[in-house]
């Protein structure tokens, strides 16, 4: 089987946890890539800029823990026609009866079970849970071991916190924060910040 060749897009913390699980997936990563042009090396690796990136031409993974600049720059990279790929980590656990979007990434020991929607962009990040029927909305991110129970959805550009709990059929609006360790009992609006147990909001998220 041919070896695929990847960058990995955004030299960072992120970055490097997502060059983990591409290596285990068998990938074999060219480089990063940031528009920090501070930047040379990463992992022993170069670091390249966007115009380097686009005469390259080959596949990139999403490197970047901020949802609204990694949606920025999913835009810049399919505006060029640049394939973005999805990584699944080998550890996890995958229905057979999901959809996955484009350049998103699912992190070691995750579970992701049956008739569950991950969007576009999104992170499914180490340990968590996304239980049947969910929908996790473009570019969000479950941060580690946060658990979604049956037929929750989360919308768009919204992070549920490390350790935190939603209950079924909850309906978290677009751009939200979950905060670490919260237990959210019923639907969240758009752009607010909810934190503790019961989930309670406590401003809005500008």
């Amino acid at each position: 089987m041919e070896t695929i060749e990847i960058y990995i897009y955004g030299a960072s913390g992120h970055g490097k946890v997502v060059y983990d699980v591409a290596l285990r997936l068998g990938y074999k990563i060219k480089g990063f890539v940031d528009d920090d042009r501070s930047k040379k090396k990463l992992l022993d690796l170069p670091v390249l800029t966007f115009n380097d990136l686009v005469c390259k031409g080959f596949d990139i993974a999403l490197g970047i823990g901020d949802n609204k600049v990694r949606h920025k720059i999913y835009n810049k990279l399919k505006s060029k026609n640049i394939t973005l790929v999805s990584l699944i980590d080998p550890s996890a656990i995958i229905s057979k009866h999901i959809v996955i979007g484009e350049g998103s990434v699912i992190f070691p020991n995750s579970v992701v079970n049956n008739s569950a929607t991950i969007g576009k962009g999104c992170i499914i990040n180490t340990g968590v849970i996304v239980e049947h029927d969910c929908v996790v909305g473009d570019f969000a991110h479950i941060s580690p071991n946060a658990a979604l129970a049956g037929g929750v959805k989360v919308g768009k550009f919204s992070q549920v916190g490390i350790g935190a709990c939603v209950k079924q059929n909850i309906t978290i609006g677009e751009n939200v924060i979950i905060g670490a360790g919260a237990v959210v009992l019923k639907d969240v609006p758009d752009n607010v910040v909810v934190v503790g147990n019961p989930g309670r909001v406590i401003r809005k998220n500008e």
